[in-house]
């Protein structure tokens, strides 16, 4: 593709009016080998799409490129930003958790370009369902993430059955003590947005507070300190799953609108969660160190650490959720005096919760659940001129929409959710009969 297209898409199909400065360096560079160093909320993805999609050829039904990522919600991402601006290529995405079946059914034509978890992608070249020979772009994204998690050998074994890709891109949080020894980095460029003054057009600008909590269960101060936030979205990390289902429970019991978010939830569950987060339903949302990265939400305003954060990466990892791409984001360390606090642990002053806010956290949106998506040729503005046509809503009623392949969740006016469900209960939507609930 060319530059001037990719770029416009940018524009018109992800609404971003300018690239930042590590975004404008990547586009610029010639390098085929090329390690960016960037840290959490840069705008990475936009980045290396740039650049994997320069090197792309007119599609002709073989994989050019392969995209390996090291979560499932990572990979989803990914191929949602690289979808809108890959015009006429197909992109595909494979993760554990999604049937088999329907990502057979997807390499019916051969995509252009695979974004991939990497067990789940040497799966289908041991089933033969796939062949890499032909990739010229290989893209590892979270390098540092996915040897921590162990996908070294799995990448290997994939990329020994790719031909010699001519264009290698990695990304990393840290700068790496070893390059990975399956792929030839001769020649390497590194674009480093980590320190000197790349890191100043991506710095997030925080306001990191202590809060000293007077009991050794911190839940009343954690109460007190969500009541005296402004309106806004917000994380809580927890260290285990046991306490994030605890700490859930306490906000909710609160009156506070909550989600819970840890790998003892099941994959549906986890991205309802993020979805009800993201598109306002439910603001706050507790979690572990699993939402620390690999999680592309917008707009957060704030952090708390409930817990310690178990180590300075974690620290940093956790407080890059919030003041994305230059943006400002505050940040609160609830202490008490079981705690020890780690040397990493810093902040800048100490703020004493009133309880009480005169813009508080609220649900301004509920969500409605449509059984039906892509698969059932459901799309967004469907549900847009339903819900406008059938449930007498305007368009300043209606919040984000993410359609799934078998389902749909749309945020709502919440004052008008529960009448709306009664209401298009006998309604079609594009000829189909859907069964519309809301999600609580």
């Amino acid at each position: 593709m060319k530059y001037s297209e990719i770029t416009a898409n940018i524009r018109s199909r992800l609404g971003i009016a300018e690239l930042n400065a590590m975004q404008l360096a990547v586009g610029s560079t010639r390098a085929r080998k090329l390690m960016l160093l960037a840290p959490t909320g840069s705008g990475k993805t936009i980045a290396f799409a740039i650049a994997l999609l320069r090197s792309l050829h007119k599609s002709d039904g073989r994989v050019q490129g392969v995209v390996l990522a090291p979560s499932r919600e990572l990979v989803l991402q990914i191929c949602d930003v690289i979808r809108r601006i890959a015009v006429g290529y197909k992109t595909v995405a494979f993760y554990g958790g999604h049937p088999m079946a329907e990502e057979v059914n997807s390499l019916s034509q051969t995509p252009d370009i695979i974004v991939a978890t990497p067990g789940r992608l040497l799966d289908h070249l041991l089933r033969h369902n796939v062949d890499l020979r032909t990739v010229s772009t290989l893209v590892i994204d979270e390098y540092d993430k996915s040897l921590e998690l162990g996908f070294h050998d799995e990448m290997r074994r994939i990329v020994r059955r790719m031909g010699s890709p001519s264009d290698i891109i990695l990304t990393s949080a840290t700068r790496l003590a070893e390059m990975p020894d399956f792929i030839s980095l001769d020649g390497c460029e590194t674009i480093d947005c980590t320190d000197g003054d790349s890191k100043k057009a991506t710095a997030p600008r925080l306001n990191i507070a202590h809060v000293v909590s007077p009991a050794r269960d911190k839940a009343q101060t954690l109460v007190d300190l969500i009541k005296s936030l402004p309106d806004g979205k917000v994380l809580v990390f927890v260290n285990h799953r046991e306490s994030a289902d605890r700490t859930y429970e306490i906000l909710t019991r609160a009156g506070l609108p909550a989600g819970v978010y840890h790998g003892g939830l099941d994959q549906n569950e986890r991205e309802k969660a993020v979805r009800l987060l993201d598109n306002g339903s439910r603001p706050i949302l507790v979690t572990t160190d699993l939402a620390a990265r690999g999680l592309d939400l917008d707009n957060l305003s704030a952090v708390i650490h409930y817990h310690m954060p178990v180590s300075a990466e974690a620290w940093t990892h956790r407080n890059g959720r919030t003041a994305r791409a230059g943006a400002t984001g505050d940040v609160f360390i609830i202490t008490s005096e079981a705690d020890n606090i780690p040397d990493y642990v810093v902040w800048d002053h100490d703020y004493n919760p009133t309880g009480r806010s005169d813009n508080p956290i609220r649900s301004r949106f509920a969500t409605l659940h449509f059984n039906a998506g892509k698969k059932e040729k459901i799309s967004r503005g469907d549900i847009v001129g339903f819900l406008c046509q059938k449930g007498g809503l305007s368009a300043g009623e209606i919040g984000k929409i993410d359609v799934s392949d078998h389902q749909s969740l749309v945020a709502v006016a919440s004052e008008k959710a529960a009448t709306l469900v009664k209401a298009l209960a006998s309604e079609k939507i594009k000829g189909q009969r859907v069964r519309i609930s809301l999600v609580r």
